[in-house]
């Protein structure tokens, strides 16, 4: 994987279309994918209790934690990305630096991280549907799962598939809004306890360091898609400095907002964390308890359309690395080709859709969150490789 053969991949319009629209993209856009893709609202909404069931009251540690090996991670992709501004992002930086075949390995390893963290995505979506439909009463005319996964696909798919800047300004107002309601409902629900001083939190040497320790992987998990901005080289203005800060920025963003979350919700239930560990709904929980039980409606609403922005991140990021790979012949060339009026890689997004919606059509019978249980922790054997 040679320098000329970059600069032929970069360049190379293919047969079927042009190049990826060069410039498109500004700072904003490309944070926008990044925190699409880490959907930081799922986490309070959905999946912290797992966490909080290991680390206890040390769960805003673990995050905390966790934040700080992102930033250094972060400051290492960013000098990749300076010197790769290509959409192979880690298929590109593995296959220079320890040869075509790692190249190979971290490309398929990283597709199919993003493709099962659409899944995830996915069914995140069932659990939040389900929960908001719950809270406004209307709980038996929740849409049946095929439904659901057709008509969610359908809608990434046309985002997707039309225009990039489209699709990322798309991501960047639905991830303002609903980390704009998480924040203030939280900012309420600490206001109606009266203080945020919470002494048992705060006292470093009960934490449960063993927990903490243990929760770290899944403190880690919250971050995954963060990079995925550098996916977006190609398509960004000044990609040497607007990719680095936009990975770096999402890492300091989501880790803070990760640890102030965690900090409040444990709050919230006076610390007593088996309440969130044990719950399906472990927003509502604190909400619930703080005279705000119509709050649940409006956070699961904030968590379906979150999880859209991320899944349509992931068909995003995962598109660019199989464009990435057909341009450089490791997949079908086809994968490469480009749409004539979009710019968009067509041929990856359709085949990332379809591949997600055929899984998600096969696994309708699984409960909502075994789904999300089972595809989060595939995508994140995917991540691990890398």
């Amino acid at each position: 994987m040679s320098a000329a053969a970059e600069e032929a991949a970069r360049t190379r319009p293919g047969d079927d279309g042009p190049g990826l629209r060069q410039g498109s993209l500004g700072l904003i856009e490309t944070i926008g994918q990044s925190v699409a893709n880490i959907a930081p609202t799922g986490t309070p909404a959905i999946a912290i209790g797992v966490l909080v069931g290991i680390a206890g009251i040390g769960t805003w540690m673990a995050y905390l934690i966790a934040t700080v090996g992102m930033i250094f991670v972060a400051v290492n992709i960013g000098a990749l990305a300076r010197r790769h501004p290509l959409a192979g992002s880690y298929f590109v930086y593995i296959g220079r630096t320890l040869g075509p075949l790692a190249g190979m390995i971290a490309g398929w390893s990283i597709v199919a991280a993003y493709l099962a963290a659409g899944i995830a995505c996915v069914f995140g979506g069932e659990v939040a549907l389900a929960n908001v439909m719950r809270a406004v009463g209307l709980g038996t005319f929740t849409p049946p799962a095929w439904l659901f996964v057709l008509v969610f696909m359908a809608l990434v798919w046309a985002l997707a598939y039309r225009d990039i800047r489209l699709s990322s300004r798309v991501g960047v107002a639905i991830e303002g809004l609903s980390l704009s309601i998480i924040v203030l409902i939280t900012a309420i629900v600490v206001a109606r306890h009266g203080t945020a001083i919470d002494p048992i939190q705060l006292d470093l040497a009960h934490l449960g360091w063993g927990g903490v320790m243990s929760g770290l992987t899944l403190a880690v998990f919250a971050f995954v898609g963060f990079e995925s901005a550098a996916t977006l080289a190609q398509e960004t203005r000044d990609p040497t400095r607007a990719v680095p800060r936009a990975i770096m920025l999402s890492a300091v963003v989501a880790g803070v907002f990760f640890v102030a979350i965690a900090y409040a919700m444990v709050l919230g239930v006076a610390d007593e964390t088996k309440i969130l560990a044990e719950s399906s709904s472990p927003f509502a929980e604190i909400t619930g308890r703080a005279g705000l039980p119509w709050a649940s409606a409006v956070v699961y609403f904030a968590a379906l359309i979150t999880v859209f922005a991320s899944a349509l991140a992931c068909i995003n990021a995962a598109s660019r690395l199989t464009f990435s790979m057909g341009r450089f012949e490791f997949i079908h060339r086809s994968m490469g080709a480009v749409h004539h009026r979009h710019q968009t890689p067509h041929v990856a997004i359709s085949a990332a859709v379809l591949l997600i919606a055929l899984v998600c059509l096969a696994m309708s019978g699984v409960e909502p969150l075994d789904g999300f249980g089972l595809s989060a922790t595939f995508s994140t054997f995917g991540f691990l490789v890398i």
